[in-house]
């Protein structure tokens, strides 16, 4: 099966496929082992331009195979928020499964014709690959920040929704209505699923993505689930379990110079996390 197929299947089922970040390769196998062991059918794994400039994006395709040998179990590569044609068409070229062309912060025609030039590229290399597109304006960065002001003027617009994809053809669509990148400290985040709605009935056929899901309640990603996400990406809650469980470790020893025994106990946090919101995720 194809990742398509996961998603339709998805779709159908009232759940959604996980899609969670790396950046190291300990990082990357916690998020596989815990996905199949919490019985997710596959998961999504995505490297950010800075991530992929990090691990080396043929690197990250090589590794991901591997880990796809090893546990037999379907796990895909993404290019998350890549901004410019040129960036997916290397990630395109060096294996990806998958890619997301961010170009929602161009004038609306420049996104259109980025969006619709990646998927074009895609389909000459590799029918397979899938490629997503953002409409709306997704405010913050996958960090702990204090707040962030969001309104509905920053909401994807369902008629230009339904625009967007006729032009470009994307299969997947990353839209805003009331999620932000990274957590807030000062503020609750709130999804206006009435909005979401809006969205889908505009158009229908397309898988639609969540991004922003770390800071959200868990009702409201059950929710988002339930009126026709059926992808979310989960970044940032990842990056603090693993940095304060880190930190943990060498704030009680602090000469301890063995990768493995401050790695382990980090990656342990990332897989317990992953587990829990595969289990949100797939409604158990």
């Amino acid at each position: 099966m194809k990742l398509k197929d996961y998603l339709q299947e998805a779709k159908g089922g009232n759940y959604a496929i996980g899609h969670f970040n790396f950046a190291t390769e300990d990082i990357l196998k916690g998020i596989v082992e815990a996905s199949k062991e919490a019985g997710a059918p596959a998961v999504m794994v995505g490297t950010s331009e800075g991530e992929a400039e990090f691990f080396g994006m043929k690197e990250a395709v090589a590794v991901v195979k591997a880990m796809r040998e090893h546990f037999d179990y379907p796990v895909f590569l993404n290019a998350d928020h890549f901004k410019s044609f040129e960036k997916c068409k290397e990630a395109i070229d060096a294996g990806y499964d998958s890619v997301i062309i961010d170009a929602s912060k161009l004038p609306y025609e420049e996104n259109v014709s980025a969006a619709r030039q990646t998927v074009g590229y895609a389909r000459s290399v590799n029918p397979d690959i899938t490629v997503e597109g953002e409409l709306g304006y997704l405010k913050g960065s996958s960090e702990v920040q204090q707040k962030i002001e969001i309104s509905s003027d920053d909401y994807t617009k369902p008629e230009q929704a339904r625009d967007f994809v006729d032009k470009t053809e994307v299969g997947r669509m990353a839209v805003v209505f009331g999620n932000i990148h990274g957590i807030v400290t000062e503020q609750e985040e709130k999804l206006d699923i009435e909005h979401f709605k809006k969205i889908v009935s505009a158009v229908p056929e397309v898988d639609y993505v969540l991004h922003g899901a770390s800071g959200l309640k868990d009702e409201d990603v059950a929710a988002a689930i339930k009126a026709g996400i059926n992808n979310v990406h989960f970044n940032t809650e990842l990056r603090v379990a693993y940095h304060d469980k880190m930190h943990e470790v060498f704030h009680n020893k602090p000469n301890e110079t063995t990768p493995y025994k401050y790695l382990e106990p980090a990656v342990g946090e990332v897989k317990k996390l992953v587990s829990a919101k595969i289990r949100l995720f797939m409604g158990k």
